[in-house]
């Protein structure tokens, strides 16, 4: 059953299983922020490259299986698999919006 996520949540996940690192950052605000793996990536050009790098790496795929929302955070858990040890992982993104985009993001 699919879930139901806000606009930009959803058009981040579609821009992911497209492999379009581009289009995910436009999901995003100018100065928004990514973290990630230790890192943090902050503006559209760098979620691009943060994308397209771990695309490169792990060649993975990300499905949202379940969404609550809580104080302003969207919660998405999602299967991700790809050619990393312990695949596939389901890891949490927690997601804030500033009106019809992503103002950050956090995987874990």
């Amino acid at each position: 059953m699919p879930i139901s996520l806000p606009k930009p949540i959803a058009s981040y996940f579609a821009a992911e299983e497209a492999g379009d690192a581009r289009a995910l950052a436009r999901c995003f605000t100018g100065v928004g922020v990514v973290r990630d793996e230790g890192g943090t990536f902050t503006g559209r050009a760098a979620i691009a490259r943060w994308n397209a790098d771990a695309r490169a790496k792990y060649h993975h795929t990300v499905v949202p299986l379940s969404a609550t929302e809580s104080d302003g955070v969207i919660v998405v858990l999602a299967r991700v698999a790809g050619e990393f040890p312990g695949s596939p992982v389901e890891l949490e993104h927690f997601f804030t919006l500033h009106g019809e985009e992503i103002a950050s993001l956090e995987i874990r």
